[in-house]
């Protein structure tokens, strides 16, 4: 037994037996590394990570290779989910050393004075293959290198210094930003589009939530521009609307989509959306779950409501825990092998299916066509529903009806299965996604159940991982323990927001005001705007990263700006605001020369210039939930509904001098700072927020 042993990372423990030392990050290990005058081998990884636990069988479990990683290294273990801040220094680095992207498992040579990389890569196999070296000769090698050639190492060791400490740096001068760019990102985004199935650019294929939710967002503005032609609006539906809502109906088709419990994978290895690489992560199915709701919201398309509801069921069935946080990710593989869990043989299905059934299955998932996986089918939409009606006895509602009841036998015997492994851990950045997922889900679909699931984790959030005013990065086993990072405070920001939109809670947003003021105190670049990546107080490290493009995640900038500014309106607190416009101003440069890898701050940015509207609704509890529903009835971001109860105390100033009146409720429609009369007409108040 190792040094993991004390752990609460699954990832971490994963490795508790192998025969390699394994230390986690700390500086017991760093001290040691100094003392020896050893290199470090840094391997970061997470429990769902395929290609992880190839490498860990084929090396870290080896005798042989334990024994020469022992001797010649300190050997340090990082779950990239529990330590994004080291994972994004050291992919950058890694970059910076090869050209080359990164991933995971990524393998990382530092130094061990410093802890500056000198070599690195990603996956390394147990024989020389795919133009890689045996993992055992390339550690052999290292080690010679940095005994033979400590003169070069140094020397290459300041250069990346200087490299990574200028890779973030602030222009003195913010440059202009206007519609424009949002413009410039859409048509990018266009360029790239895969009409024939739906995505952007080739194989493998993300989903990339926040610029599929940019470009509904573009469709909404332009829908809602008065001086627009009617067949300038058609244009612009036509430009951003159809790519965004055929991805997304692709991908629910595809199989990327688990048709018989629920939720996707992480991405797709080919053009199609087939076959998945089959982890999923608890951020994705966040990030997708709001996204179908405002898919159904704009075209009402009802496949579009069941997939959000299907992904709302499978988290709710197995990733809440009985404490109420959200778990991190199901594997990949199950029994050793990737994608075991979900496929099925021929005959399997013909022995689980009515001769109906079969029929109808056969049609939509395109038996016939031969298995699409390994010898094995997995589900993926070739003909749809509308399609089986033109072409088979039944109509569109017997199918759906044949294949719920066929959906159910399949669902029955897959739970007799071995299932994958999952990673318990709660992470408040991961479930702050999912909790803002499931309040709009239940808000749209009108889902009491999707309410209490979000509140209950929400909860668990602030019960267990606040405490004495900041908040804790990830939970396990009743230990809560890391400090959060700006992805953290920015997103369930973001997702209170959220939460008071769809249920007027005062604790709730004094809880908000506080992630607020840490943000702006702990994590605020107070001299060129925009966020650090970690606090103020955070362990030193080689770099101190300040990213303002999406990544797998929204940017958390982007999400810290969107959220401040939605805040700052609410209360009127003119320093949210301008907290808000000041990490533009620092992303300006990255915007202007990358508009596509910004979807989360062009987001802000549309909101910023178009000034969002605040509606603030008073009066009793019931009458001002109807209204509220009303007014949340269409796809609208420009629009941050609040229903406030008249018998509601300690609320801010800005929000207790909007008060009801005992026989009827009053809405308060903001823009800025300045307010209209209150309206105490349902009707004109819909006229004039649709006007």
């Amino acid at each position: 037994m190792n040094h993991l042993k004390h752990e609460t990372s699954p990832y971490l423990l994963q490795h508790l037996d192998n025969p390699v030392d394994w230390y986690p990050w700390g500086p017991e290990a760093l001290q040691k590394a100094k003392d020896e005058n050893k290199p470090i081998l840094l391997s970061i990884g997470y429990s769902a990570c395929h290609w992880c636990h190839v490498m860990a069988h084929e090396s870290f479990e080896d005798q042989a290779t334990a024994d020469v990683m022992n001797e010649l290294f300190i050997n340090i273990k990082v779950d990239r989910e529990e330590r994004p801040d080291i994972d994004k220094i050291y992919q950058t680095a890694q970059y910076m050393l090869t050209q080359r992207t990164g991933g995971w498992p990524l393998t990382m040579f530092l130094s061990p004075q410093d802890h500056m990389p000198f070599f690195g890569g990603t996956y390394f196999p147990d024989k020389p293959r795919h133009n890689l070296p045996a993992f055992k000769d390339l550690l052999q090698h290292i080690a010679r290198a940095h005994r033979e050639k400590p003169t070069e190492i140094s020397k290459q060791n300041d250069s990346l210094k200087d490299v990574l400490k200028n890779i973030y740096q602030s222009s003195e001068h913010p440059m202009a930003l206007d519609g424009r760019l949002i413009t410039q990102a859409k048509d990018q985004l266009l360029q790239s589009y895969d009409r024939r199935h739906g995505g952007f650019g080739a194989a493998p294929k993300f989903p990339h939530p926040a610029n599929l939710e940019l470009l509904l967002r573009v469709w909404q503005q332009a829908s809602d521009a008065q001086s627009q032609t009617e067949e300038q609006q058609q244009e612009h539906q036509k430009q951003a609307l159809k790519p965004a809502l055929y991805t997304l109906e692709r991908m629910a088709a595809g199989g990327l989509f688990d048709h018989v419990g629920g939720g996707f994978c992480r991405y797709s290895v080919d053009e199609y959306w087939m076959i998945p690489h089959f982890e999923k992560m608890l951020y994705d199915n966040g990030a997708l779950l709001s996204l179908y709701c405002y898919a159904y919201q704009i075209s009402q398309d009802v496949d579009f409501k069941l997939t959000a509801l299907e992904t709302a069921a499978w988290v709710m069935r197995e990733m809440q825990s009985t404490e109420g946080g959200y778990y991190s990710s199901l594997d990949a593989d199950s029994e050793g092998e990737e994608g075991k869990f979900y496929v099925w043989t021929e005959q399997q299905l013909r022995d689980i299916l009515s001769e109906d059934e079969y029929r109808i299955l056969d049609r939509r998932f395109g038996f016939s066509r031969g298995p699409n996986f390994e010898d094995k089918y997995h589900l993926h939409e070739f003909e749809s529903f509308f399609d089986l009606e033109q072409q088979l006895p039944e109509d569109e509602q017997q199918c759906r009806a044949l294949w719920a009841q066929a959906k159910a036998k399949l669902f029955a015997e897959r739970s007799q299965r071995i299932a994958p492994g999952r990673d318990d851990k709660v992470l408040t950045s991961w479930n702050a996604l999912m909790i803002k997922g499931m309040l709009i889900s239940s808000r749209v679909f009108n889902q009491p159940e999707h309410f209490s699931s979000a509140q209950t984790a929400l909860q668990f959030i602030h019960q267990q991982m606040f405490s004495q005013q900041r908040l804790f990065a990830t939970y396990k086993d009743g230990k809560a323990h890391l400090n959060a990072y700006l992805d953290d405070y920015a997103f369930l920001l973001d997702a209170i927001m959220e939460y008071l939109q769809t249920h007027w809670d005062s604790a709730m947003l004094h809880f908000a005001t506080q992630l607020a003021d840490v943000l702006i105190e702990q994590f605020a670049d107070q001299h060129y705007g925009g966020f650090y990546f970690t606090a103020n107080d955070h362990e030193d490290l080689i770099q101190r990263p300040k990213v303002s493009s999406d990544e797998a995640t929204p940017s958390g900038n982007g999400i810290a700006a969107m959220s401040l500014l939605k805040l700052g309106l609410l209360l009127s607190r003119s320093d949210y605001i301008q907290a808000a416009e000041g990490t533009l101003d620092y992303a300006s440069k990255a915007m202007i020369d990358a508009p596509m890898a910004h979807g989360s701050l062009l987001s802000c940015l549309q909101n910023l210039e178009a000034t969002p509207r605040v509606i603030i609704i008073r009066g009793e509890q019931d009458i001002i939930n109807q209204w509220r529903q009303q007014c949340q009835a269409d796809f609208n971001p420009q629009h941050l509904v609040f229903a406030i109860p008249d018998d509601c105390d300690n609320l801010p100033e800005a929000l207790a001098a909007k008060c009801g009146q005992q026989s009827e409720p009053l809405a308060y429609v903001c823009e800025g700072f300045s307010c209209l009369p209150p309206m105490n007409d349902l009707v004109q108040l819909k006229q004039h927020l649709s006007a």
